[in-house]
C-alpha cells in the first residue's frame, strides 16, 4: 500500500499555507516506509505527476471554508466516482491549486486514483496581508491536532482489511 500526503496552499495568503505547514512538520516525524509526504504548495502539475505514480491512498491537507470557527478541522472523503477524467480546462494558475482539477487531469492521463481524504482547516484569513506571512493564531493552533489526525488516519488505512469471501 502506497500513501501520499500532499500539503497544498499558497504561503503568501496567510491561512492558505496551512497544508504546506502541516506537511513540513509531518516530514520531521517518523512515519511508515510506505508514506510519502510532500509540500506541493500551488504546483498542481507536480501533484498530477505524483498521482501518476499510483497511490492507494492520497491525503490532501488544505484550508476548507465551511463557515465554522477558524481552526476547526475537517476530515472529508470525497466520492472519487464524481470526478470525471475529461479535459475540463485550466488546471493551474499562479496563485492556487484546485485539487478537483488536479484529480481530473491525473485521471485523464491514466492515473489510478485510490481512496482520497482531505484534512481541512477552517481559515481565519485568506487575504493578502501585505507584509504579513504566516498562519493566524487559531489556524496555527490547529497544526498539531491535524498532524495527530493524519497519523491516526495513516495507521487506520495501513491496517489489514478483512475481506469477505462467499
Amino acid at each position: 500500500m502506497k500513501i501520499l500526503i500532499a500539503g497544498i496552499g499558497n504561503i503568501f495568503n496567510r491561512d492558505d499555507a496551512f497544508g504546506v505547514e502541516v506537511a513540513a512538520r509531518l516530514k520531521t516525524k517518523t512515519l511508515p516506509e510506505n508514506v510519502r509526504v510532500k509540500e506541493f504548495g500551488i504546483r498542481g502539475y507536480d501533484l498530477v505527476l505524483a498521482l501518476l505514480e499510483g497511490y492507494d491512498v492520497t491525503i490532501f491537507i488544505d484550508v476548507m471554508s465551511r463557515g465554522e470557527i477558524p481552526g476547526t478541522l475537517y476530515t472529508v472523503q470525497p466520492d472519487i466516482n464524481d470526478i470525471s477524467d475529461s479535459d475540463s480546462g485550466v488546471y493551474e494558475n499562479a496563485h492556487g491549486l484546485d485539487p478537483v482539477k488536479v484529480l481530473e487531469m491525473a485521471k485523464s492521463l491514466g492515473a489510478s486514483i485510490g481512496e482520497v481524504f482531505v484534512i481541512g482547516c477552517e481559515p481565519a484569513t485568506l487575504g493578502d496581508d501585505t507584509g504579513t506571512i504566516g498562519l493566524s493564531e487559531k489556524v496555527a493552533a490547529a497544526v498539531d491536532p491535524a498532524i495527530e489526525t493524519i497519523e491516526s488516519l495513516v495507521n487506520k488505512v495501513n491496517k489489514p482489511r478483512k475481506v469477505c469471501v462467499k
